[in-house]
C-alpha cells in the first residue's frame, strides 16, 4: 500500500527537499501558496518515476484547509505521515519596535494555522500516522520577538500534543535541522557564507532516516 505525506509549505527549502527524498515511497500532497513552486517541485518528482498531488492553498484560510482535508479523506481515507514546514519570517527587529501587521501574520501563519490544522489533520493520522514539526529554536534571540514567540508557540501546541498521543498515537515528533541555505535564513542572515551551510536535500535525507522512513 503506497504511503500518503502530506506536506504543508513544500514548495521550497526543507518542505521541497523532504518531498522530493520521500517521493520515491510515498504519494506527496504537497501545499504551499506559491504555484510556480509546486510545479518546478511536481517537474522534479516526475523525473524521478514519482508523483504528487499539488494543492496550491494557503494554510491561514480554515475553509480551504478544510476542504484538503475532506479531499484526502474522500480519495485515500488516511494519512500516513504529516511534515508541517510553513512558516513566515518577519524582519528582525528589537522587541520595541515590533510591527503590527508583521505579528499578526507571522502569528496567523506560525501558530494559528497550526491550531486549525492539528484539528483537522488528526483524524487523518489516526492511531498510526506520524505528525512531524521543525525547531529551528530562535525563541529568546534578539531582535527574533517576533519570529522567535510565534514559531515557539507552534512548538508548544505540538509538544502538547505529542504528550497527549504518546500512549494512543499519532505519534508526533518535534526536530531541529542544521542550518541550510534557504530563502528564510537568507531573510535573517543575508550576508551568510551559504557554502558553509548543509544543504537542504543533505538535512532531508537525515531526517527522513532519523524518523525511520523508508525512502527507496
Amino acid at each position: 500500500m503506497t504511503q500518503i505525506a502530506l506536506i504543508t509549505g513544500a514548495s521550497r527549502g526543507l518542505g521541497a527537499a523532504l518531498a522530493e527524498v520521500l517521493a520515491p515511497t510515498h504519494h506527496i500532497i504537497a501545499v504551499a501558496r506559491t504555484t510556480g513552486g509546486l510545479e518546478e517541485l511536481d517537474d522534479r518528482i516526475q523525473a524521478m518515476g514519482a508523483n504528487a498531488t499539488l494543492a496550491p492553498m494557503d494554510i491561514t484560510d480554515p475553509n480551504a484547509m478544510a476542504t484538503l482535508c475532506r479531499c484526502i479523506h474522500d480519495r485515500w481515507g488516511r494519512l500516513d505521515l504529516w511534515l508541517h514546514t510553513a512558516i513566515h519570517a518577519a524582519p528582525l527587529t528589537p522587541a520595541n519596535f515590533i510591527d503590527a501587521k508583521d505579528w499578526q501574520k507571522s502569528l496567523a501563519i506560525n501558530a494559528t494555522a497550526v491550531s486549525v490544522l492539528i484539528p483537522y489533520v488528526a483524524p487523518l493520522l489516526g492511531t498510526a500516522g506520524h505528525a512531524v514539526f521543525f525547531d529551528d529554536a530562535r525563541a529568546g534571540e534578539k531582535f527574533f520577538g517576533t519570529y522567535g514567540a510565534t514559531k515557539a508557540a507552534q512548538i508548544a501546541m505540538a509538544r502538547s500534543w505529542a504528550a497527549e498521543t504518546r500512549n494512543t498515537g499519532p505519534r508526533v515528533s518535534i526536530m531541529t535541522p542544521a542550518p541550510m541555505p534557504t530563502a528564510t535564513r537568507a531573510r535573517f542572515f543575508p550576508g551568510e557564507d551559504r557554502d558553509s551551510l548543509s544543504p537542504a536535500k543533505s538535512q532531508a535525507q537525515q531526517l527522513v532516516a532519523k524518523l525511520g522512513l523508508a525512502t527507496q
